[in-house]
């Protein structure tokens, strides 16, 4: 480990000599932490976000750039494409990659996100919903898929200890890997990283983007070679709908030669927070919404429809190849300005009622104009998109809860079997959950359910 005298050197190169300045206040203890601290911190990377403080030059809405084609299947279209998809999976040439770094705080949930309990009758949590249609999925098409978890280092000692102690949800324990995202310092506005304690250096994870690098750094890459995969299907823990491994998706990308594939949906308002795909100097991208103008996000067609209609809801198929590609490739800072607790001078803890610090992100969809093919898939929001991320109002447990619910009914309903509402056509007068391993799709419901299949409203609303 790091010394006194060599991190002293460090910090004065860099810069930073306050991140000791209680140095003579600590413990034994609380020395040797920070010290092993201030050893991982990539000063040449701080130094990079300090120019961009200064700058503020990010990629983003200042380049010239247009609405990005769309893939919107036809039924015929679809069919074709489910079949290229099912052969994959069949073939076990398909992992599945989960973004799952996030805590349950503004859910006020102490916990991570994915231990978030969510299912309408089952109260499974958001783990054990993912984890059931892999299950299903390997069942179905008698295969395996690799499970890869993305965690960070506030959570994943949590994450690992909730699959433990579920018997990691019916998967095989042996297929199921975790790795930690890296984190990143916070900084003041004039460059100077911040310390939450006497002791020790706020950090944040480093985004969404930080995969990439993560791949490399714990050997993921590596491991999926091993196992033979070509192609990742990439989703985020709080989307409760999620297909994954959709055949669909995973058959198109594969049918196009994409190397990095996008779902995208309609946008249900201007200032909705998706990134929008567009196309940039011939190539597919994403620009983040906080990085457009409100002139951009309001610009209408002719026909009245929204200029960039569709985002992008972090549901991605990449192939292999690509991601050892980008694990080593440099992707754009993203800055925000956010609030940042801090040890002041007396050495106390502070927590700020107003943005006073600037964290630093990377964002995986940068990677997309680096592919030699891209596309951009259709999807329908109803079907496979309803985050929870408030804890009321929109995108909140109980809008992911009924759009749950409601998808569940249009599959009934597809069978035949009519689902009892309060006045005919409104909230579902009771609650309603299927099981993954009875149907991951309304084709899996058709085959299932007998065609006299019938609910008696009246006795299961009593």
């Amino acid at each position: 480990m790091i010394t006194y005298n060599e991190a002293k050197i460090l910090l004065s190169d860099n810069g930073q000599e306050q991140i000791l300045q209680f140095w003579d206040q600590l413990d034994v203890d609380s020395q040797e932490k920070l010290l092993a601290q201030i050893e991982t911190i990539n000063f040449a990377s701080i130094n990079v976000m300090k120019d961009l403080l200064i700058s503020k030059d990010e990629a983003g809405a200042d380049s010239e750039f247009e609405p990005a084609a769309v893939i919107d299947f036809t039924e015929d279209e679809r069919k074709a494409s489910v079949e290229v998809g099912e052969d994959l999976l069949r073939s076990g040439k398909v992992g599945v990659l989960l973004v799952a770094g996030g805590q349950g705080t503004r859910l006020g949930f102490d916990g991570p996100k994915g231990a978030f309990l969510l299912g309408p009758i089952s109260n499974d949590s958001l783990f054990a919903i993912h984890a059931h249609k892999i299950v299903a999925l390997e069942k179905k098409y008698n295969t395996e898929i690799p499970y890869y978890i993305m965690t960070s280092q506030v959570n994943d000692a949590a994450t690992r200890s909730f699959f433990e102690e579920n018997d990691y949800f019916g998967l095989s324990k042996e297929r199921v890997t975790f790795f930690v995202q890296g984190m990143w310092p916070a900084l003041t506005p004039d460059g100077k990283i911040i310390l939450d304690r006497k002791d020790h250096v706020f950090m944040s994870p480093d985004g969404h983007g930080g995969l990439l690098s993560a791949l490399d750094a714990r050997g993921v890459i590596k491991d999926m070679k091993i196992r033979g995969l070509n192609t990742i299907f990439f989703f985020q823990v709080d989307n409760a709908l999620v297909d994954i491994a959709d055949p669909a998706f995973i058959g198109v990308h594969h049918k196009e030669n994409s190397e990095v594939s996008v779902k995208v949906c309609a946008k249900r308002d201007p200032s909705e927070g998706l990134g929008v795909v567009v196309n940039m100097n011939g190539r597919n991208a994403v620009i983040e919404y906080t990085e457009l103008t409100d002139e951009q996000k309001n610009e209408r067609l002719p026909d009245g429809e929204l200029k960039y209609k569709y985002g992008s809801v972090a549901i991605h198929v990449f192939s292999v190849d690509f991601l050892e590609q980008e694990s080593v490739a440099s992707l754009p800072l993203h800055v925000a300005h956010k609030k940042v607790p801090y040890c002041n001078d007396a050495g106390e803890s502070v927590s700020p009622n107003e943005p006073n610090a600037y964290k630093f992100e990377k964002f995986i969809f940068d990677a997309i104009p680096h592919a030699k093919k891209s596309i951009n898939v259709v999807f329908a929001r109803e079907d496979e998109f309803s985050p929870v991320k408030n804890a009321e109002g929109e995108d909140s447990p109980a809008t992911a809860k009924r759009d749950m619910m409601e998808k569940f009914a249009r599959w009934m309903k597809a069978c035949g079997c009519g689902i009892p509402r309060y006045g005919g056509d409104g909230e579902l007068i009771f609650k309603l959950e299927i099981a993954p391993d009875f149907a991951l799709d309304v084709n899996d419901m058709k085959r299932k359910l007998p065609g006299n299949f019938t609910i008696d409203g009246d006795l299961l609303a009593k």
